[in-house]
């Protein structure tokens, strides 16, 4: 695979992982997370993985949680500098031409994030294993325990694959309503009613909710292109001008994920998402359903 082909770039089966798992260009990354429980990732790592995976961390390699000298919060999983994190996909045997697959076991909601994050850096090889960890042992395919080191890659930061907006344009946005902002939270969530996570409730002014759980898959898996088309389009008319946002940055991948899948593509993730938004209470806030 020469630098510039991406062969895999939404998603890719189970049977297709099967075959083309040995390639010596091919790094395999293994995303599992619990919100609630950092620590449940790497226990379900070290229990069985898929053979020659790497562990990927939500907190402490796909976020970095400093702030800024003024004290200020960006949300619970604000990305990390972009030097930073070129340094961990080195560290993972990644180079300009490798071929990258992420796999989770909640429906791709984390792998999406990694997903996003190599578009992010201009890397568009990179797939997302459709089923997850769950298609995979379904399939009888065979789960390792052996800690796989890669040699270290040589990747190189290239023009962003994707777009990225920040708090400010959201509050102008409000104004303006040159975009579309998609809440990909829970409806409940996006309500007011549970508010388990974060310390305040609702949702950006203006917003739409589109929780990806209910809408984009079936049993795991994404629904084809044509369904995400129609359950997507009926509420993103214009991709370039929507905005992907959830609790922290993470479950909006997914639907930037599906988006692409769909043949969709352009939207923007606001990565601080809810819990940067709630954080200040200067900010607007919307209850009920828009």
């Amino acid at each position: 695979m020469g630098s510039n082909l991406a062969t895999f770039t939404t998603l890719i089966s189970v049977n297709e992982l099967a075959q083309h798992s040995k390639q010596p260009n091919w790094i395999i990354l293994d995303c599992r997370n619990d919100l609630a429980n950092p620590d449940a990732g790497p226990a379900a790592f070290a229990q069985g993985h898929i053979p020659t995976a790497q562990f990927v961390h939500l907190d402490q390699d796909l976020s970095d949680h400093k702030r800024n000298a003024n004290g200020v919060f960006f949300g619970r999983h604000p990305l990390p500098e972009r030097a930073a994190f070129i340094a961990k996909l080195r560290a993972w045997g990644i180079s300009n031409d490798t071929q990258v697959l992420a796999y989770d076991a909640h429906g791709g909601m984390y792998a999406a994030r990694l997903w996003w994050m190599l578009r992010w850096v201009g890397h568009a090889a990179v797939a997302v294993l459709d089923g997850g960890l769950p298609a995979w042992v379904e399939a009888n395919q065979p789960l390792d325990t052996q800690i796989f080191e890669a040699a270290p890659g040589a990747i190189s930061e290239q023009t962003a694959l994707v777009s990225l907006v920040s708090v400010n344009d959201v509050v102008v946005n409000i104004e303006t309503r040159h975009k579309t902002v998609v809440d990909a939270r829970s409806p409940d969530r996006y309500r007011g009613e549970n508010e388990t996570i974060d310390p305040v409730g609702g949702h950006i002014p203006g917003a739409k909710n589109r929780f990806f759980k209910d809408n984009l898959q079936v049993n795991g898996r994404f629904k084809s292109a044509q369904e995400l088309r129609a359950e997507l389009g009926a509420v993103i008319k214009e991709p370039h001008n929507a905005i992907m946002q959830c609790g922290s940055g993470v479950t909006a991948c997914h639907n930037l994920l599906a988006l692409e899948i769909a043949g969709m593509p352009g939207a923007a993730l606001y990565a601080g998402s809810w819990s940067e938004w709630c954080s200040d209470p200067a900010r607007p806030i919307a209850l009920g359903t828009n």
